[in-house]
Formats: C-alpha cells, structure tokens, sequence
C-alpha cells in the first residue's frame, strides 16, 4: 500500500499460512493472515494474524500486538507467562522462544521489525 488506509480488523479475509507441523505440540491449530503494510526494505511489516486452538511453538521476531478477538497464554523461554485477550498489548523481542497456549481463536493486529 502506497496510502494511507483504514481496516477493519474483525471483518478482514485472512488467507491460509500452514504452520510447520514441528511447531505444534497438540491440536489442530490453523493460521490465517494478511499482510496490509510492508516497508520497501522489507524490515517493517504491518498485518493481521489469525490462529484457532491449540498448542504451538515459535521463535518470534521483534513485534508488538493488540489482541482484537479470543485469548491465549504465552509462555516467554526464560521470561514471563503472558495472557492475553481482547484489547490487551503486548511486545515480543526477536529470538524468544514462546509456547502459544490458544484458549478460544486469537485475531491480532502486529507490527514486526525484522
């Protein structure tokens, strides 16, 4: 996008992004997404990010997110337990290794600095 915009996050189309079947440690949890900004360089990325219940890994980039619909619990490697739903922030560093525990489906709006 080369202007400015306006979304809206609960009633955007996601498309499919099949998570690595090693990063899941239990249920069927599916990903869903929609980049709607990236910086020329590539190192800034705007987007929505969708996952249904179930129990996943991740090393996660440098991001900040607010939760728009469902919840999760996030346990930071060496760090704190995050829980998270509707209306909360919250700010991941690159290398941490998390474990995505989602309750009821999770729909966030991020921003990643790569």
């Amino acid at each position: 996008m080369t202007h400015s915009f306006a979304l809206h996050i609960p009633g955007a189309d996601l498309e499919p992004e099949p998570l690595d079947p090693e990063q899941i440690v239990s249920g069927n949890p599916e990903v869903t997404g929609k980049v709607v900004w990236e910086s020329s360089d590539g190192k800034q990325i705007r987007g929505i990010w969708q996952i249904t219940p179930g129990v996943v890994t991740d090393t996660e980039a440098d991001e900040l997110f607010v939760v728009i619909s469902g919840s999760a619990t996030i346990e930071v490697e060496g760090g704190p337990t995050l829980t998270v739903g509707p209306g909360d922030m919250a700010v991941l560093r690159a290398g941490d290794r998390t474990t995505w525990t989602v309750h009821e489906t999770l729909r966030k709006a991020y921003a990643i600095t790569l």
